[in-house]
């Protein structure tokens, strides 16, 4: 897809990845570009960088009904929703199954409901104009596994398998659907990003936005700024049982550290 004269939301866009993508979406001619975050003012700060093709819109991704008012917001402002970036996450904390229920369930919210329910408010105005993109924003973890985390590791797969769903579903009706597994950005989150498959170079906002919007030129599915990814989950599928081997060492390590 081109981006020109095209309209963008962007999730999570006060800062890192999302501010990344929300600025370079303007860069390449978007006609509207929303900026969307729960830190209103951060967002604001973004949008009043990019311009007045920018509009800042507080979301707290983890409410449907937030969700359907920035929909709403972008409608009235610049008539339609070219571009969906699915973008807002958290990290939580190092653990497992011993962890809160509150937390788990923010993170099925975040990491997993919030795709659903944008995808509810945008996806069927695309397939009505037979054209549209819906990014997610996963992780290597999605791909991976994550060992310091399992709501983070757990929930970031069902981010991935809900791009994939939607890419299945729609992909012939008009809408593209990709979906972005980064390792680690310098960003807020910067340790928790896909950290399973290791450190291997830190890229900035900027680096990640460039690869996403390649992506989308070429209408892939999955977004791998960082190529090695690829690799690993190459190493996965052909043998599963010795990649569980493999985290489970690094598990081990992991857990020896802390």
């Amino acid at each position: 897809m081109d981006i020109r004269d095209k309209v963008a939301i962007v999730t999570g866009a006060a800062s890192g990845i999302g501010a990344g993508l929300a600025r370079r979406f303007a860069a390449e001619g978007a006609r509207g570009v929303v900026v969307a975050d729960i830190n209103l003012e951060r967002a604001e700060g973004v949008a009043q960088g990019i311009g007045p093709v920018a509009l800042a819109v507080r979301c707290d991704v983890s409410r449907e009904a937030d969700i359907q008012a920035l929909v709403a917001a972008a409608r009235q402002r610049f008539g339609q929703v070219d571009i969906y970036m699915s973008n807002a996450g958290i990290l939580g904390r190092v653990g497992g199954f011993e962890l809160e229920d509150a937390l788990w369930d923010k993170m099925w919210q975040i990491h997993g409901m919030a795709h659903v329910w944008a995808a509810r408010a945008v996806v069927p105005e695309m397939v009505a104009r037979a054209e549209g993109y819906f990014v997610v924003t996963a992780s290597a973890a999605g791909l991976l596994n994550i060992v310091e985390s399992a709501p983070y590791g757990v929930t970031k797969h069902a981010a991935l398998a809900f791009a994939e769903w939607l890419r299945i579903a729609y992909g012939r009706r008009g809408v593209r659907v990709s979906c972005l597994c980064p390792q680690s950005v310098q960003t807020d989150m910067v340790t928790g990003d896909g950290g399973s498959a290791g450190h291997d170079g830190i890229l900035t906002p900027e680096q990640v936005a460039s690869e996403v919007v390649a992506t989308m030129r070429d209408e892939k599915f999955l977004v791998l700024p960082h190529p090695q990814v690829l690799q690993y989950f190459r190493n996965k599928g052909q043998d599963y049982d010795r990649w569980i081997g493999g985290m489970q060492k690094l598990h081990a390590a992991h857990a020896k550290a802390i």
